[in-house]
């Protein structure tokens, strides 16, 4: 045999031989490659986290199995990328959501005062019962929401917080009796409910801040240090339960840096994070914001991923969703619309300079077209000093954002992170400011102008986590009480409401490269639905669950059929959480 020949034969046997190194490979699927619409492939071959190749379950066998490869068959079923939550509170729910009663799916009010009723009983003195987020009357059967009669009926003897999205929330007399709360008690922005005897009723409303509902929650039972551990490890899990395997946390009001961190990022430097999470930092005191992002400059480093056995697994991405203080544009739409200070500009234009300055990313929290409109003035007068020159900074939320805005967005090369907040609040949007003609945020609008945009739910202190009932919405334009919110002629189809849900959300933390595809190179995170989200009636979105979930090329997740290869979590602790005895989403109440 001639010797170039035989160096030939040896290279294609060595190049072949390197071929079969697939760690999973998953067959017979409809995997939606995302690539294009209408895209599917049968086979996915995945090694070290990263998707080597896709195509015809024979060839991709042939091409990469080995002994060694685990393959999962997918019958059939729809094989997506990994949903990617762009604004969550991930971290902070991690840190209580042991010690909540979630409501989220609920179908009756019925049976959420059962479940109050029975939580409490099985909650020890002095431990608070809570609902903090996730529902709202319009999912309940009822159409309406429980009284301070019935939650004091339910429970007497346990103090109860019930928070009911940004507005207000309800405390029973037990609650006010631990707290003390009496005819002067008061939370600047805030009104606390009293009677005609000058005593609180147990009614906490929001009016230009949510003070008192938050600040009273921080008042609440706080979990141990080992039952955040635990906690942070459940909700992850129940996340991977839904397909979320990205996650952009958003910190938020009472999450403070470093200190509320540090429970993931002990989970992240063993290697425990099921979901890739890259964190923004909020200032959270009033008049020391440009110091302590002065101090965060030089301190945490974006994209330092501090996870031990995953690609951006757990790191710092930058500065929001709130800067400053001033620039606090809440939204209660129980109330009108709150006017910013008049020093929010003064207050804003250092913060952004600075972070411009260091190439920071960051991200604003922006509701109402007003408010953008004098934050653009400040990010257009720091841009012509230091430009923005690529630097990824964007608006949360942006329901009333102007066309005009848009352009001048897009001129500073911003994005807008979008939310379907207005899934739990468009009925008060609608009775506050009535019927709108146009879609709001203006998702489509922005797609056709090339506008990077992203999806996620704001959860968990007013919508829920469950993605497939943010789906529903951009599909449908409904509220969860079925109301027609939008146009039905500006709802997403349903490509470009996946694609805003995975490759979309990536962008807002730089990895549009690696993530929201199931194509050659792209990170391995995926998941097998329970059913085809591309063909079932559209209703029955809201009723998808993840079978198998893949993370970095590693089941984390599995059920029905898959069930075998699940990883659990951790058994529940404390023994009287809520989430022991009812789990998290209740898709079956």
């Amino acid at each position: 045999m001639k010797p170039i020949f035989l160096a030939t034969l040896m290279l294609l046997c060595r190049v072949a031989f390197a071929q079969k190194n697939a760690d999973l490979i998953i067959v017979n699927g409809k995997i939606a490659t995302m690539v294009k619409p209408g895209e599917f492939h049968q086979s996915v071959a995945i090694k070290n986290g990263i998707i080597l190749a896709t195509g015809n379950s024979k060839n991709i066998l042939a091409d990469y199995k080995n002994d060694n490869t685990k393959v999962v068959d997918a019958g059939g079923k729809t094989v997506v990328p990994g949903i990617n939550d762009s604004h969550i509170h991930i971290i902070r729910e991690g840190l209580n959501y042991n010690s909540e009663l979630r409501w989220d799916g609920v179908k009756s009010l019925k049976r959420a005062m059962e479940m109050l009723k029975e939580q409490a009983a099985r909650t020890p003195p002095g431990i608070w019962v809570k609902v903090v987020g996730g529902w709202n009357e319009y999912q309940f059967e009822e159409k309406r929401q429980p009284t301070l009669t019935e939650i004091n009926e339910a429970v007497p003897d346990k103090p109860v917080f019930i928070s009911y999205l940004y507005g207000k929330a309800f405390l029973n007399k037990k609650g006010i009796e631990v707290l003390k709360y009496d005819g002067l008690t008061h939370y600047e922005g805030s009104l606390v409910e009293l009677d005609g005897e000058g005593n609180p009723t147990g009614m906490l409303f929001a009016k230009e801040t949510p003070k008192a509902i938050y600040t009273t929650l921080g008042l609440t039972t706080k979990l141990s240090h080992e039952e955040r551990l635990n906690s942070t490890l459940q909700f992850y899990r129940e996340l991977n339960r839904f397909g979320i395997t990205s996650a952009a946390d958003a910190a938020g009001g009472g999450q403070n840096y470093p200190a509320d961190y540090m429970v993931a990022l002990e989970l992240a430097k063993e290697g425990k994070l099921n979901i890739r999470t890259s964190y923004f930092l909020f200032a959270q005191q009033k008049g020391q914001e440009l110091s302590d992002y002065e101090k965060w400059v030089k301190i945490a480093r974006p994209n330092k991923n501090d996870h031990m056995l995953m690609a951006n697994g757990y790191s710092t991405e930058g500065a929001g969703e709130n800067l400053i203080a001033t620039a606090a544009d809440f939204e209660n739409f129980l109330e009108p619309r709150t006017i910013l200070s008049d020093e929010m500009e003064a207050d804003l234009e250092p913060v952004i300079r600075l972070l411009v300055q260091n190439r920071w990313p960051f991200r604003l929290h922006a509701t109402y077209g007003e408010s953008i409109e004098r934050m653009l003035s400040v990010f257009e007068k720091v841009n012509k000093e230091v430009p923005f020159d690529g630097l990824r900074w964007f608006f949360d939320h942006a329901e009333t954002i102007t066309d005009d805005q848009l352009m001048r967005l897009k001129a500073l090369g911003g994005g807008v992170a979008v939310q379907f907040r207005m899934y739990f609040q468009g009925e008060l949007y609608d009775k506050l400011y009535g019927k709108t003609e146009r879609q709001l945020p203006p998702v489509k609008k922005m797609l056709a102008m090339g506008i990077p945009v992203g999806m996620g739910t704001d959860a968990t202190r007013i919508s829920t986590y469950n993605p497939w009932m943010a789906f529903h919405w951009l599909l449908t334009g409904k509220t969860i009480g079925g109301m027609q919110f939008w146009p039905k002629e500006q709802v997403l189809d349903r490509f470009a409401a996946m694609r805003i849900y995975t490759s979309g959300s990536a962008w807002f933390t730089g990895e549009e490269k690696f993530k929201g595809k199931i194509a050659k190179g792209m990170y391995a995170d995926m998941t097998i639905l329970s059913a085809d989200y591309f063909s079932v009636p559209v209703d029955a979105v809201r009723d998808i669950e993840s079978l198998l979930t893949i993370v970095n090329g590693r089941i984390v997740y599995a059920a029905g059929e898959y069930k075998s290869l699940d990883v659990p979590a951790p058994v529940v602790i404390p023994e009287w959480s809520p989430v022991k005895y009812f789990g998290g989403y209740q898709n079956k109440n």
